[in-house]
C-alpha cells in the first residue's frame, strides 16, 4: 500500500522535472593547478633536462647497494630427514564380470570391485549353504567381520513378475 502511494509521488511532474535539469546551464569545471599542465613543461626547457640528466652521485650510491638474498632452511617435522619406503598395496586379479574392457582387472586385497560385490551378494542369495561368509572371505581376500556386515546389510535387488490375472487386481 505504501510502495503505490511513494511511487505517486515519485512519479508526479517527471517530465517538466527532468526538462528543468537538461536545460539547465552547465556548471564550469574547477580551475586545474598550474603545475600539472604539460604546456608549461613544453614552456621550460630546463626541466626537461633536468629530468633526463643523470646524478653520478645517485647513480654512485646505487652501485654501492648489494641485496643478498637467502632462504631460511628447510625444517622437516616429525623427526629424522629419512624417508620411510612407501608400502606397497598387494593386488589381486579380479573374477572377470561381462562388462569386457570396463571391468576393472586387479583390485587391492580387502577390496572388491562393485561386479564382484554383486556376484557374491547373488550367489549367496541363491545358495547360501555353499556361499558361506567364511567361503568368500578366502575366495576374495576379505576379512570375515567385513563379509559378514557386506552380507547382512546389502541385498541384491529381486525383480518379481506378475501374471498378468493378477495385474488387473492390482
Amino acid at each position: 500500500m505504501g510502495g503505490r502511494l511513494t511511487r505517486v509521488f515519485r512519479t508526479f511532474n517527471l517530465e517538466n522535472r527532468a526538462r528543468r535539469e537538461i536545460s539547465k546551464e552547465k556548471p564550469t569545471p574547477a580551475p586545474r593547478h598550474p603545475t600539472s599542465r604539460l604546456d608549461e613543461l613544453a614552456a621550460r626547457p630546463g626541466i626537461q633536462e633536468e629530468i633526463y640528466r643523470k646524478d653520478d652521485r645517485l647513480l654512485t650510491l646505487l652501485k654501492d647497494v648489494y641485496v643478498e638474498s637467502r632462504d631460511p632452511p628447510v625444517q622437516v617435522k616429525g623427526g629424522g630427514g629419512e624417508h620411510l619406503p612407501c608400502k606397497q598395496e598387494e593386488k589381486r586379479l579380479t573374477k572377470l564380470g561381462n562388462l569386457g574392457d570396463l571391468d576393472v582387472q586387479k583390485v587391492p586385497k580387502g577390496k572388491i570391485s562393485i561386479v564382484e560385490a554383486l556376484t557374491l551378494l547373488n550367489n549367496h542369495k541363491l545358495q547360501p549353504q555353499i556361499w558361506t561368509a567364511e567361503k568368500i572371505a578366502v575366495e576374495y581376500s576379505l576379512e570375515l567381520k567385513e563379509v559378514n556386515s557386506l552380507l547382512e546389510f546389502f541385498i541384491p535387488f529381486a525383480v518379481q513378475e506378475f501374471p498378468k490375472e493378477t495385474r488387473k487386481a492390482i
